[in-house]
């Protein structure tokens, strides 16, 4: 207790330095823990682009490549699936529900997707949330077509505006001039690929490519609106299908029934996988990050130490005082690790607190902007493992400065240097 006292005196004899220091510290601990939160937020937000379903199937590919361009938007289907062979798989009695998709269009940058109602129903994101439509409703008419939150706000749609789709995933392709889209709907904000994406009927998609063949039109040949409104255009084929099942106990068993499919090559996978193994691929920036960000921690406390260090020369009366008194040597060394190890807590709090405030404020706006959940829970294992070696790397920046007072002698105190 004595020793105590004495470092918060000494502490406070010398404020301006040491709330740098307290100050240095707590940003070290701001920063390392910060990025443990957003990394594990975007890992969990990232695992949380499609929750719920089973599996993904597609024309035969890789896993990742089945996954980027199914659940990302990104890149294009090595080939489609027949219409027949999607209604042949999902009519199993293992399948409770399936969503089809047909990529291929785009509208100024952005993917137009071809699905059902089902969609908007049963697809899932981060722990279950189902889409809501924060304006309008899913597609009645041949000719709707629903936004994502991100394809409205950058291009300032609303509701019954007419857009019109262009033939390809290029901003630069053929454009279907002829048959423009009203806008029915506008999803909520999900921070997940939907946000980026327009989605159609998958009679729509066909409808306007009856005019089509080859990637081009044919030449002098118009198909009215009201005409394709009553033909029935039962798709042909689809790019990729997510799949519910009844139980998770028939995943493996109905992936092997897809890989073996005999009327066309096929791929099933698992969506939780392979999100997993993207990760693994991209999740090296994460680590760099958390390195760089453990080094600033290191140099705070190399500050810390050199704080204490320099302020010895200063305190020579002080200590030979101490030591005149009947402190031993020990105390004298105890009494600087208790100085740095007060200015660690007070930083590690600090620190903590100023994060979670942060946390709380910039929450929303981190979601909305960047797509990531960070949650505002209390400090997990690996934040308690981070504070600990944070507090055992302070403690150990006032051995050397504790060294140096145990080998100052008393004479060496009181000696009156010129």
């Amino acid at each position: 207790m004595i020793v105590a006292r004495l470092a918060l005196q000494s502490l406070r004899n010398r404020w301006a330095t040491v709330l740098l220091t307290i100050l240095a510290i707590s940003v070290s601990v701001m920063l390392l823990l910060g990025v443990e939160k957003v990394r594990s937020g975007a890992r969990d937000s990232f695992a949380g682009t499609v929750s719920g379903a089973d599996l993904v199937i597609g024309a035969r590919s890789g896993a990742m490549q089945l996954l980027l361009y199914s659940v990302f938007r990104i890149g294009n289907a090595s080939n489609n699936v027949t219409w027949r062979s999607y209604e042949d798989i999902v009519s199993r009695p293992e399948v409770a529900w399936a969503i089809p998709l047909s990529l291929g269009d785009s509208h100024r940058g952005f993917r137009v997707i071809g699905t059902t109602p089902d969609y908007f129903e049963h697809l899932r994101y981060r722990g279950g949330q189902a889409l809501k439509f924060a304006a309008g409703a899913p597609f009645d008419d041949l000719f709707d077509v629903v936004l994502g939150s991100d394809v409205a706000s950058r291009l300032g749609y609303a509701i019954g505006d007419k857009i019109i789709i262009a033939h390809g995933a290029g901003s630069l392709g053929p454009r279907h001039d002829d048959l423009p889209f009203r806008v029915s709907g506008i999803l909520a904000r999900t921070g997940t690929p939907v946000d980026k994406s327009l989605h159609v009927s998958l009679k729509a998609i066909e409808a306007i490519h009856v005019d089509w063949r080859s990637g081009s039109r044919i030449p002098g040949q118009v198909t009215p609106a009201d005409r394709l409104r009553q033909m029935s255009l039962p798709p042909r084929a689809i790019t990729a299908a997510i799949i519910g099942l009844k139980s998770r106990l028939q995943v493996i068993g109905f992936q092997r029934v897809v890989n073996e499919y005999r009327a066309e090559p096929l791929s099933a996978v698992l969506p939780g996988v392979a999100l997993q193994e993207m990760w693994g691929l991209v999740g090296t920036a994460e680590t760099a990050l958390l390195g760089v960000s453990a080094m600033v921690v290191v140099t705070s406390m190399l500050g810390l130490s050199a704080m204490i260090l320099s302020t010895l020369n200063e305190r020579r009366r002080e200590i030979a005082i101490l030591r005149s008194l009947g402190a031993r040597p020990g105390t004298v060394a105890g009494l600087l690790v208790g100085e740095a190890t007060l200015l660690t807590v007070a930083g590690i709090v600090i620190g903590s607190a100023s994060l979670y405030a942060v946390l709380v404020v910039a929450r929303p706006l981190i979601d909305r902007r960047f797509g990531i959940d960070i949650g505002v829970q209390p400090p997990s294992t690996t934040d308690a493992l981070l504070l600990l070696a944070i507090f055992i790397g302070g403690m150990a920046a006032g051995f050397l400065p504790a060294y140096r007072a145990y080998r100052m002698s008393l004479a060496n105190g009181m000696m009156v240097r010129t």
